[in-house]
């Protein structure tokens, strides 16, 4: 199929739609590795999914697409990122659900035009530091790792919603209510005791939806800390926004 007049070029394997003009058929990037053919189009192509190909290593090439803004790689078996995938400078979107990954690269804040971020399903164990010096990041989906705890260096995140549903957290970092952007905060089905959950959320946050479902403890119980009718009235505020 030819491009559509005015749509970025975009390349993907298994259920091809849209390759400039050089169509391939679905599947044909099956394996272990992503295929080195595919850096010649490495100057144009704006939009990438490479998910459902039991890709196990990305090679350094990756770092060649220079307009790439937005990259899939959702249930393959990767277990680290090369540091050339943080050579992406205009890359807005990341999705990396369902691989193993443990850890982020090093350089992995260099990806400043980042806004949303799809690491569920991996086996991380703490909240990658290198998040917060993300400062265009708008959704980071960090849910169904193996996280136990969020650091003291969540209160520099940038991002607008963080979804930390089906962890192992049980402590949370009162930081956590310094995030400046921070709206949504997603922690159902983690290991919280009410006691761990600092009252800062409720009180001097700027979040305004909190799903905590799943815990350690009731969520009337919730109701009866002080500083919850500020967070309703945040809640509340932002719920006639949407009506």
């Amino acid at each position: 199929m030819c491009p559509v007049e005015g749509r970025s070029p975009c390349f993907r394997f298994r259920g091809l739609r849209l390759l400039g003009e050089f169509p391939l058929p679905a599947g044909a990037g099956a394996g272990t590795r992503v295929p080195e053919d595919l850096q010649k189009l490495a100057s144009n192509l704006r939009t990438i999914d490479l998910s459902n190909n039991k890709i196990e290593i990305l090679p350094p090439l990756m770092g060649r697409f220079s307009v790439l803004k937005s990259l899939a790689l959702n249930n393959n078996k990767l277990t680290a990122l090369p540091e050339e995938l943080c050579k992406l400078k205009k890359l807005e979107t990341l999705h990396l659900n369902g691989n193993h990954l443990t850890q982020l690269p090093a350089t992995f804040g260099q990806l400043l035009a980042l806004k949303t971020l799809s690491l569920s399903g991996n086996q991380l164990r703490t909240v990658p530091t290198q998040l917060c010096s993300l400062r265009h990041l708008d959704v980071v989906d960090l849910s169904r790792n193996q996280i136990q705890s969020v650091p003291d260096t969540v209160g520099d995140l940038q991002a607008i919603e963080l979804n930390l549903n089906q962890n192992q957290i049980s402590q949370i970092s009162v930081q956590i209510s310094h995030c400046p952007r921070l709206k949504v905060l997603r922690l159902e089905e983690n290991c919280l005791d009410l006691s761990m959950l600092p009252q800062s959320i409720l009180s001097d946050s700027q979040i305004s939806l909190l799903a905590v479902e799943g815990n350690l403890f009731e969520i009337k119980k919730l109701r009866e800390l002080e500083g919850y009718d500020k967070y309703m009235e945040r809640f509340t505020a932002t719920k006639k926004k949407f009506t």
